[in-house]
């Protein structure tokens, strides 16, 4: 017999889940993050891997000239599409983030053997180009626009996988179409010219420090360290914002244009920091 002080004592309680009478106010979306991948692979791989191995993703988007976008775990489950990384002060990325995953097969397969002996700059040139079919990239805008006003995520925070992974990843890579995403859908971040042209004109990037630099860095999302030094993890950073926001030349080492656009970012998402 179970005994409840306060209660009607019966061997079944039977409660009542009141949700109406009073609401918390401090809350928020638990999604934060839309996490954008390639699948490095075919079609038929592509599903093998994420429907039967130890990663998955909430949504895979084929290569097929079709309206169909398989969703792969409900979003209100925890895919394994993130691992280790951050970004937005957060770390464990799989518990706040939908990932999408998008069939194309990356890296040309004749430099995959030899990418891990080559300078990371040359991966533009070793990058298959992104044919994402008109329809094709209307099914990722159309899924990403609903996910993004159903949990209100900041354009900040639609990233890719390099983004939150500086140093192990650089998916969806450069030659991902992050601007026409920006400018023929509204998604996403980008940065306005004239911003960047204003702090190119500046003598901000001679006069600051490296550490104030990184600082700039963390303040838009990213994790970095916090040394003096453009040590290789910094320089992977450096890399993976330039894939995003210069891709045309990704060199990993900063430079005045990358400070100006990192700069012009941060004045223009000032404000939309969704730490909580």
């Amino acid at each position: 017999m179970l005994s409840l002080v306060g209660c009607v004592t019966t061997s079944t309680p039977q409660y009542v889940i009141d949700s109406d009478s009073y609401q918390a106010t401090g809350k928020s979306e638990r999604i934060k993050t839309i996490v954008l991948h390639y699948t490095v692979s075919d079609n038929e791989r592509s599903i093998k891997t994420l429907t039967t191995g130890n990663v998955s993703a909430h949504y895979l988007v084929l290569d097929n000239d079709d309206n169909r976008i398989y969703n792969l775990v409900p979003e209100s489950e925890r895919a394994w599409h993130a691992g280790d990384g951050g970004f937005a002060g957060r770390t464990i990325l799989n518990d706040t983030s939908i990932g999408i995953e998008i069939v194309n097969s990356g890296i040309k397969p004749e430099y995959r053997d030899a990418l891990k002996k080559m300078a990371r700059s040359t991966i533009t040139l070793m990058s298959t180009m992104w044919h994402l079919m008109s329809c094709r990239l209307k099914k990722v805008a159309q899924l990403v626009q609903d996910i993004t006003t159903r949990y209100d995520i900041s354009p900040k925070n639609i990233i890719g996988h390099s983004d939150m992974a500086p140093s192990r990843k650089i998916d969806p890579g450069a030659k991902f179409p992050w601007e026409r995403l920006y400018f023929d859908y509204g998604i996403g971040a980008w940065y306005d010219e004239f911003d960047k042209q204003f702090f190119m004109n500046q003598e901000g990037f001679a006069s600051a420090t490296i550490p104030e630099i990184k600082q700039a860095f963390r303040k838009y999302g990213y994790q970095i360290n916090d040394t003096d030094t453009w040590d290789k993890a910094s320089r992977d950073v450096v890399y993976a914002f330039q894939l995003h926001f210069r891709a045309q030349q990704p060199t990993g080492n900063m430079d005045s244009e990358t400070y100006a656009i990192l700069q012009a970012l941060n004045k223009k998402y000032a404000g939309r920091d969704d730490f909580y």
